[in-house]
């Protein structure tokens, strides 16, 4: 059942960074759009296309913290005494980009809405960003069983620096794919060509970092390395195949094999962590199964989840389908 559940955690964790990721990745295509004039469309079109799934997709940050909270305690307890630091700042993040993305829709002044729009760009990269070094934290066993760990070489190391850059780029790939589509369905052909070059220019950048990747993880987080060169990669082939694809394919202008090529990259490659790390949830010191909250509270939270997904994955389903079909904005 502790497997169960961390399978669960998993699949909450690739499903927030498929359309987090997406999120985040319009606030960084936002960040470098240029001044207002020249950026004006390229912000208009993130906005239409975030306005009604940006808050919709922190559902699955939340699956994800109660899902440990509650099946793996000691797991928690270590994470959050350990890296809040980084923890704090992409929380700080997440308020600071949701502020001042509804705040830039509705002040008029302009000095005003240029200062909302650079703390929801701003933040839209540094979130990701801290969020992948708890990634990297957490991946190269710096997190001590009983908590309270460095609170700066825990997050401020090689392997975190990678996880932080590595979900920046990933992320501003994931979400060029997805706003080309968006420029395609609004008949923009220069907003789409012009997502169809960033998303190929990010997806570069994403495999050069992951190539560079493998020697700093050789180096830094041996065990790390060598489960994900032997258990993990089938998953990472897969990732880099698709993502290939996923790039040939942009100059044929077939946003819907685009977007699904680059979402299995992206799920492979969390999916090969996963894989990677089992059977331990911190380091090689503890074990998905010592962490893991009693029998009873594991099936309470199983059974929970099973609701949760009747209830809940539908209708999220349905709001990105609605999106994505141009009938939300």
């Amino acid at each position: 059942m502790s497997t169960l559940i961390a399978a669960v955690l998993f699949i909450g964790i690739i499903a927030y960074a498929l359309f987090g990721g997406a999120d985040y990745g319009a606030g960084f295509w936002d960040l470098t759009a240029g001044g207002r004039a020249r950026g004006r469309r390229t912000r208009e079109l993130i906005n239409l296309s975030l306005s009604p799934v940006w808050e919709a997709n922190h559902t699955w940050l939340i699956f994800c913290l109660v899902t440990i909270w509650t099946g793996f305690p000691q797991a928690f307890t270590a994470i959050t005494t350990t890296l809040y630091i980084p923890l704090g700042l992409a929380a700080l993040g997440i308020v600071a980009r949701g502020a001042g993305f509804a705040f830039r829709h509705a002040l008029t002044e302009s000095q005003a809405e240029r200062i909302s729009g650079v703390a929801f760009a701003c933040s839209s990269v540094l979130t990701p960003f801290f969020f992948g070094t708890v990634a990297g934290g957490i991946a190269s066993g710096r997190i001590p069983s009983a908590g309270h760990g460095d609170a700066l070489s825990s997050w401020l190391n090689p392997t975190s620096v990678l996880g932080g850059v590595l979900a920046v780029t990933v992320c501003a790939y994931l979400a060029a794919v997805f706003l080309t589509g968006q420029a395609q369905r609004r008949g923009d052909t220069s907003l789409e060509h012009a997502f169809r070059y960033r998303a190929f220019g990010a997806g570069i950048v994403a495999g050069v970092v992951a190539v560079a990747g493998v020697f700093l993880l050789h180096a830094d987080s041996p065990r790390l390395f060598h489960q994900l060169s032997r258990v993990g990669a089938p998953l990472l082939a897969a990732s880099g195949l698709c993502g290939l694809a996923a790039l040939l394919l942009l100059r044929k202008g077939r946003p819907p094999v685009v977007r699904t090529l680059a979402a299995i990259a992206i799920a492979t490659v969390v999916a090969g962590w996963g894989v990677a790390q089992y059977p331990y949830l911190l380091g090689t010191h503890l074990t998905i199964h010592q962490a893991a909250a009693p029998s009873a509270t594991l099936w309470v939270l199983f059974a929970v989840s099973c609701v949760a997904a009747v209830l809940i994955a539908p209708s999220l389903f349905l709001l990105y389908s609605l999106q994505l079909r141009r009938k939300l904005g």
